[in-house]
Order: C-alpha cells, then sequence, then structure tokens
C-alpha cells in the first residue's frame, strides 16, 4: 500500500522525523530557514499532509497548491496567527498545534528574563568579562528584590497560570487578567482578577501571555507604559507585536519603567532601533520553547495529529473542528 506523502517545511528535532517516516513517505527542508515562497508553494503540492512552522506564512494560496487530498497543516507552534484559519476551514483541512508540552519551558524563561533583567545579570556578567571588577563595592549593579512583590500576568491561559504557580515560592502576590475568571487559579494562588488599568498600575512586574489577535496587537502601547511604575519590569515571551515596539524603547530610554525582557519582537527577526543599545533591556532569540526535551515533544506531537488525520481521526489538537462540514473547494 502506498504511502501518505508528508512534507516538514523546515528541519525539525529527529524523533518525530522518525516517527512520521513509520507512516508516511517524508520529504523535508534540510535547512534550519523557512522556505522560499515559490519552494513552499511547489513543495505543498500533492502532499496529504504538511507539518509546517510559525514562520511559514500558510493562507489559501498555499492551502490550494497543496491541492484536495490534503487533510492536515500542523503547525509546529502553541501560536497560530501564521495560519488562515478561515481559509483551511473552507477546504476542509485541518490545523493543529502543539498545545501544552511548551508550558514549563515558556514559563521558565519567563522567570529567567524576569531574574536577568530585575538583577542586571547580564549589564554584569559583560562587566565581569571585560575585567572591570575590581573587588566588591556597596552600589555595584543595584537590581530589584523579586520576593514578596506583585506580580501581573496578562492572559490567564496555560502559560500564565503555570507561571502564577511557579511565583508562589517568591511569596509574590498575584494580579491577573483574562477574557474570564480562573477560579482554580485563584484558590490555587491566592491571585486576584483585576482590570487592565489596575494591573498596570500595582504590578512590580508583568509578564505577557496572550496570543496575538487583533485585539492584543499593541495591547501594552504609550498609554499603557504611562500607567507603570518607574520601577515595573515588563516580560514578553508570547507574541512581539502585542508590544508597541517604538512606545517600549521610548519608555526604556525615559526610564518610565525599570526594564523590559523580550524573547519576542514585533518586526521579528529585526529590533526596533535603538532597542539593542539599551541597557536596561534583555533580548533573547525567541527561545521559549528551547528545550531539547520540550523541542522533541512539540515535534512528536504534531506528528501524532497528521497519524491521526490520515487514519481517519480528528487530531487531537485540532482548532478548527468545524472543517469536518467544510467544502473543500477549487
Amino acid at each position: 500500500m502506498k504511502k501518505p506523502k508528508v512534507l516538514i517545511t523546515r528541519k525539525i528535532p529527529e524523533p518525530a522525523v522518525l516517527l512520521l517516516k513509520e507512516y508516511c513517505e517524508v520529504e523535508m527542508n534540510p535547512n534550519d530557514k523557512a522556505m522560499p515562497r515559490n519552494e513552499l508553494l511547489s513543495g505543498v503540492k500533492g502532499k496529504d499532509a504538511v507539518l509546517c512552522l510559525l514562520t511559514d506564512k500558510i493562507d489559501d494560496e498555499v492551502f490550494k497548491a497543496a491541492g484536495k487530498q490534503c487533510k492536515i497543516f500542523a503547525n509546529y507552534a502553541v501560536g497560530y496567527n501564521n495560519v488562515d484559519m478561515e481559509a483551511a476551514t473552507k477546504r476542509g483541512i485541518f490545523i493543529t498545534n502543539t498545545p501544552g508540552v511548551l508550558d514549563d519551558a515558556t514559563a521558565d524563561l519567563a522567570w529567567a528574563l524576569l531574574f536577568s533583567v530585575s538583577r542586571r545579570i547580564v549589564e554584569a556578567d559583560q562587566f565581569t568579562r571585560e575585567g572591570k571588577f575590581k573587588g566588591w563595592k556597596s552600589n555595584l549593579y543595584l537590581g530589584r528584590d523579586v520576593t514578596g512583590k506583585t506580580l501581573g500576568i496578562i492572559g490567564g491561559g496555560r502559560i500564565g497560570r503555570n507561571l502564577g504557580k511557579k511565583a508562589k515560592a517568591f511569596d509574590m502576590k498575584i494580579i491577573y487578567i483574562a477574557n474570564s475568571r480562573k477560579v482554580a487559579f485563584e484558590e490555587e494562588t491566592k491571585a486576584r482578577f483585576v482590570d487592565k488599568d489596575t494591573l498596570l498600575r500595582e504590578a512590580d512586574f508583568i509578564s505577557i501571555h496572550v496570543p496575538l489577535l487583533p485585539s492584543t496587537k499593541h495591547y501594552i502601547s504609550e498609554p499603557e507604559f504611562n500607567l507603570m511604575k518607574e520601577t515595573a519590569i515588563l516580560i514578553n515571551t508570547s507574541r512581539g507585536p502585542v508590544i508597541d515596539e517604538k512606545a517600549l524603547v521610548k519608555a526604556l530610554k525615559a526610564k518610565k519603567i525599570w526594564g523590559a525582557g523580550l524573547d519576542v519582537f514585533e518586526n521579528e527577526p529585526y529590533l526596533e532601533p535603538e532597542l539593542e543599545k539599551l541597557s536596561n533591556v534583555v533580548i533573547v532569540p525567541h527561545i521559549g520553547s528551547a528545550t531539547i526535551e520540550t523541542r522533541n515533544n512539540m515535534g512528536l506531537m504534531a506528528a501524532r495529529n497528521i497519524i491521526q488525520a490520515l487514519n481517519g481521526e480528528i487530531p487531537a489538537n485540532t482548532l478548527n473542528r468545524e472543517c469536518i462540514t467544510g467544502a473543500k473547494e477549487e
């Protein structure tokens, strides 16, 4: 029996590739960079499934190029703002993501950024490496306390709640905003559900954990920075455009806030001019889920979603179940 054909649009960890090869004929972009548009459109042609990444723009042109036999595009990420969900649903194509497996890793990175900014780790490391450390001083690289402070969490999803649970270890007061109250989270952490302005005014640390939607683009901009404490630290491990990066640079330069820690950027991979010159921001290259275990598990989850779809099942992590009734279009 002929095996179904699968395209992997970018190099991913080997365990997922090996799993797919047990059931499918696999074609993979061997390079660790996004396929050029023309190669993507050519590569998806005739495939029964595609494992894509957040760096791929998956729109109706891509679905049409793939063909009516294509059953699924499995996104190797939790976020899926790179995918045209409406077009996929109309064509009856499953879209899946990889939730849950990267919650700890992403929340852990948010903590790493929080501590790096508050204790000025990057600045102090560079100072030491440059041979400038000549002995202890009472005012050398003074930072901000973390224990006992107020943590404001924007977004009440899995990663935001994960971050909040870990904040208990530091005796932090937790406030959060979300689409609805999370009663179990409140009971476990004594978190307080507040409005946006209250969170911005009260929080010593603000960590963003929302998807990129029209309603969340530039969710943090100049008016929000004007409400924050001058000692506030802003962390973003969600999606770059949630923060107005021009306004962030302005706030950091004017010291309207203490600092920021960024894993994602508004025009990724490009930084807003001047951002890289500022010492009160810690910048890392979108590594929220970048642990060996997590990236392996993300790949395996995406592969299992594909195998389920090819077996005629509804994949476990389907984002558009309504596509089952979607009519395939020319």
